[in-house]
C-alpha cells in the first residue's frame, strides 16, 4: 500500500520531509542565538587588539633585545635571548620594589573603596541640596590635574610654611612647627598614599552611589522592618546587587595604583627617591629610561603586566568565591 492509499498518507510524507529542514533551522537559529553576544562584542575586539596588539607586540619583542642609546640612533637591536628577563629577576632591589608596590597598592585600593563606599552610603542619606554640593566638589577635585593636585599638596606639607604644619600646632595636636613630612620613606609613601586616594575617590563615590541607587527601596525596608541592623542591610541585601561593580572598581583600582608613577615621583623629592622608597612606576621610569636600557625597561614592563593580571584575577575570583559562599 502506497502513501497515497493511506488516509492523510500524503500529508504525512510532506510532514517528514519537512521534518530534517526544520530541524537544521532550530539548529542553525540557536547557534546563531549563541554567537550573538560574541558577535556583538567582536568590534570592540577587534578595536582594542588593533590599538593595542601593535604596541604589546613591539614591547615583548624589544624586552628579547639588547637596546640602549646607540641602538635607538641605529633604530636596531641585538637580540640577547632572556637575558633582559633573567637580569630583572635576580635583581633584589626588584624583588624589593615589587613587595613594597603591592603593600603600597592594597593600601590605597583599601582606602580608596572603603571611604569611596562610607561617602557613597551618606549621599544615600543626605538632601538633594547637600548630594549635588557634595558631589560638586568630588567632581572639581576628580578634574584636578595630578600635576597640580602634587603642588597643592607640596605648598600644604611645605617644611617652613606649610598649612598643615601651622594647623595641627594651633589645634594643639602637638608641635609640628617645621616639621618635615618627608623624613623617612613611610611618611613619603603615607603622603602619596594620602594623593593618591583623594584623587581616586569621586570615582568611586559616584560609580558606587549610581548602584546604590538601583537597589529597591522595598528590600531594604523589609530587611529594616525584620529587625536587621544597617550592617547587615547592607551585607546581606546591597552588597549582592552592587557586587559587580564593586569588583569592577577593585580591579580598576589595582591596575591604576600598582603603576602609580606621577604622584610619588614629583611629590617625593627626586634627590630623596632611593631603594627604600622605590614604586614599580620609577623603578622602571629609572632603569629604562634613565639609564637608557630599554630593552631591561620593557622586561620591566612586561613583568608588570603579568603581576597585575595575576593580581587583578585572584582577587576578583576571591571576591566571587566569597560573594557565593554569603549566598
Amino acid at each position: 500500500m502506497t502513501s497515497s492509499e493511506i488516509p492523510g498518507g500524503t500529508a504525512f510524507a510532506a510532514e517528514a520531509a519537512l521534518q530534517p529542514r526544520r530541524r537544521r533551522s532550530f539548529t542553525v537559529a540557536r547557534v546563531v542565538r549563541g554567537a550573538a553576544p560574541y558577535l556583538l562584542i567582536l568590534p570592540v575586539v577587534v578595536t582594542i587588539a588593533a590599538i593595542l596588539g601593535y604596541p604589546l607586540y613591539h614591547l615583548a619583542r624589544l624586552s628579547f633585545q639588547k637596546y640602549g642609546l646607540f641602538e635607538l640612533i641605529a633604530h636596531h637591536g641585538t637580540s640577547v635571548g632572556w637575558a633582559n628577563y633573567s637580569s630583572v629577576l635576580h635583581d633584589p632591589v626588584f624583588w624589593h620594589v615589587l613587595v613594597r608596590t603591592i603593600v603600597f597598592t592594597v593600601a590605597n585600593v583599601a582606602l580608596t573603596m572603603g571611604i569611596g563606599t562610607l561617602i557613597a552610603l551618606l549621599l544615600t542619606k543626605v538632601s538633594s541640596f547637600v548630594r549635588v554640593l557634595l558631589t560638586g566638589g568630588l567632581v572639581l577635585a576628580w578634574a584636578m590635574p595630578p600635576v597640580v593636585a602634587v603642588q597643592v599638596w607640596l605648598w600644604m606639607t611645605n617644611y617652613e610654611n606649610g598649612v598643615l604644619n601651622y594647623v595641627l600646632t594651633k589645634l594643639h595636636v602637638g608641635d609640628y612647627f617645621q616639621h618635615d613630612w618627608y623624613a623617612t620613606p613611610f611618611s613619603q609613601l603615607s603622603l602619596a598614599t594620602s594623593l593618591i586616594v583623594w584623587g581616586a575617590i569621586p570615582f568611586v563615590v559616584v560609580t558606587v552611589y549610581a548602584g546604590l541607587s538601583q537597589v529597591p527601596p522595598e528590600l531594604v525596608e523589609a530587611a529594616e522592618i525584620d529587625g536587621a541592623r544597617a550592617w547587615r542591610v547592607f551585607k546581606d541585601v546591597t552588597m549582592p546587587i552592587v557586587k559587580p561593580i564593586f569588583l569592577i572598581l577593585t580591579s580598576l583600582s589595582i591596575i591604576w595604583d600598582f603603576g602609580v608613577f606621577t604622584q610619588p615621583y614629583l611629590l617625593i623629592d627626586q634627590t630623596r627617591i632611593n631603594s627604600s622608597n622605590e614604586l614599580m612606576g620609577i623603578y622602571l621610569f629609572e632603569e629604562g629610561y634613565l639609564k637608557t636600557d630599554f630593552g631591561r625597561g620593557a622586561a620591566i614592563s612586561i613583568l608588570m603586566l603579568l603581576i597585575v593580571a595575576l593580581l587583578s584575577v585572584v582577587y576578583v575570583r576571591k571576591m566571587v568565591r566569597m560573594g557565593d559562599e554569603a549566598a
